[in-house]
């Protein structure tokens, strides 16, 4: 005899479950489009200040999209994970139907926003595209390449900014912001491992492919990578706006702090979403704000 006892509905509105599914707190990634006309000096103008805004807003709407298409993409895994379940697709708030239209036009939007803007933005954000779709597809699956996509995404919203801005890249920049990049995709890797347990293989099977002291080994090359390239791109500034501005080596302290503390919360086992890590952590706005500051001050009093 059939039950009356009605299903369950999936928790949460529908208007909720979409906002959830943009994911707004991964937008804080997308700040790093500011980094290089920052660095270089002109995120004052308001040209330059315009278009990097634009391309924050370009980037947001195709992260968002990539999201979307991850979660179609991950839905019946997600459902087996402890906390990816309440994901609004996984949970069945959002229809998946109402899930690839909404990826579709925020691709649109993103896309044709980033080719106004600049040409060479709008390859950027193909280019970032086409990164995040291989992830979704094979990368992901792969050792090592899984890490390096998920990095390179990151860099790619650091070039995004100067291609928006018609800023250079500088070789440092670029160094400094890709070992950063790998350094916190692994710390995540290693959360997610600590975090899932013996369900680790299961929920994301390139895990079973990692052993700890890998992890560890290369959270250790990318944190000292990191350090060291910024020392050097520090002093190389210092040299660049004049050897007497002692600011961009001071700038090095709340950087090594950052970089520390921050390898220190990994070894707690608390890197699995670095988002909420690094907005939750006292010790790591403190630093990161001191950084902005003297960097900052260094760049434009130079």
């Amino acid at each position: 005899m059939p039950s009356s006892v009605p299903a369950a509905a999936p928790r949460g509105s529908f208007l909720g479950g979409v906002v959830r599914e943009l994911r707004p707190k991964q937008w804080m990634k997308n700040v790093l489009v500011f980094a290089a006309p920052a660095a270089a000096g002109v995120i004052d103008e308001r040209v330059e200040l315009f278009h990097a805004i634009g391309a924050f807003l370009c980037f947001c709407a195709a992260a968002s999209a990539t999201y979307l298409i991850n979660d179609i993409s991950d839905v019946e895994s997600d459902r087996r994970h402890p906390t990816k379940c309440e994901r609004p697709i996984a949970a069945g708030i959002v229809p998946v139907p109402f899930a690839i239209v909404l990826s579709i036009l925020l691709l649109v939007g993103g896309v044709c926003g980033a080719f106004l803007i600049e040409r060479d933005f709008g390859f950027t954000i193909l280019a970032y595209l086409a990164l995040t779709t291989c992830y979704t597809l094979w990368l992901k699956h792969m050792a090592v390449l899984d890490i390096m996509s998920v990095a390179a995404g990151f860099v790619l919203r650091a070039i995004g900014g100067a291609t928006a801005t018609s800023v250079p890249i500088s070789e440092w920049f670029f160094i400094v912001t890709s070992f950063g990049a790998l350094f916190m995709v692994t710390g995540k890797r290693q959360g997610e491992q600590s975090d899932l347990g013996e369900q680790a293989a299961e929920v994301r099977p390139v895990l079973a492919l990692y052993t700890p002291a890998f992890l560890t080994y290369l959270r250790a090359v990318f944190s000292g990578g990191a350090l060291i390239t910024y020392c050097l791109w520090a002093f190389s500034s210092a040299d660049l706006h004049g050897g007497n501005n002692v600011l961009f080596q001071l700038s090095i302290v709340p950087f090594a702090i950052a970089i520390l503390r921050y390898a220190l919360l990994l070894d707690q086992g608390k890197g699995a979403e670095p988002e909420n890590l690094v907005l939750s952590d006292r010790t790591l706005l403190i630093a990161g704000a001191a950084w902005i500051l003297i960097y900052g001050f260094a760049i434009y009093t130079a």
